[in-house]
């Protein structure tokens, strides 16, 4: 399997997808047409649009999901109406099959929250129903989108990103990495490598939070 899951589309000081795109033209080498899934927004056209002029301006042509393509776009947008959707259209094992038969697979944001185990680390509201947590199962451990470390000057009370993890991890087993904005993974053949501007931080049940830098392999962190 390949995947390039990138934490987010929009990073400060960057247009859309802009800090993403020499790795997704490397991804893509060789690829011509791209089948986007926009289930993550609520308006599908203006979203397939937009992502649409962007690969364009790339070299590349977005299709629809379920035309014939060479990889696949999942973008982001609210996690559960993502995953929701692939429930209902019944696309999640089509996803699934398609990527573990050698499928090329972007995702970012939610797109690449559900190539997780399940979404149960994703940062968005439960504004659906889904008719389950689980999602791809294309990788063995969660991810945690948009990652933000604690503001020593906030006067918030409400629980960090940090405490929420850890909260998790009262309750299950699976590694977490923290994909910080301008970061992303590229997974090839089952083993992860952290790119991009920042680091990311790991979290393992029973241990402290460690830092990874960019171009560390993941796998010894998140088996």
């Amino acid at each position: 399997m390949n995947l390039l899951l990138i934490s987010s589309s929009n990073v400060h000081g960057y247009g859309f997808l802009d800090h993403p795109e020499p790795e997704i033209r490397r991804f893509l080498t060789g690829r011509k047409r791209v089948a986007f899934v926009p289930f993550a927004a609520h308006d599908h056209d203006a979203y397939t649009a937009k992502v649409r002029e962007r690969f364009g301006r790339m070299g590349f042509e977005i299709v629809r999901f379920d035309a014939e393509a060479d990889a696949i776009f999942v973008g982001g947008g609210n996690t559960f109406r993502l995953l929701k959707t692939l429930y209902d259209r019944k696309f999640l094992t089509v996803i699934r099959d398609r990527v573990r038969g050698g499928r090329p697979y972007i995702g970012s944001s939610a797109g690449s929250v559900i190539t997780a185990p399940t979404i149960r680390t994703t940062n968005d509201m439960p504004i659906v129903e889904c008719p389950s947590l689980d999602s791809l199962g294309l990788i063995p451990f969660q991810i945690n989108g948009h990652y933000l470390d604690v503001d020593p000057d906030s006067t918030h009370k409400g629980e960090t990103r940090e405490e929420r993890i850890r909260e998790f991890h009262e309750e299950n087993t699976t590694p977490v990495v923290g994909l910080r904005e301008g970061t992303m993974l590229w997974v090839e053949d089952g083993s992860s490598k952290l790119l991009g501007l920042k680091p990311a931080r790991i979290f393992r049940r029973g241990k402290e939070p460690i830092e990874v830098d960019p171009g560390t392999v993941l796998d010894s962190y998140v088996r």
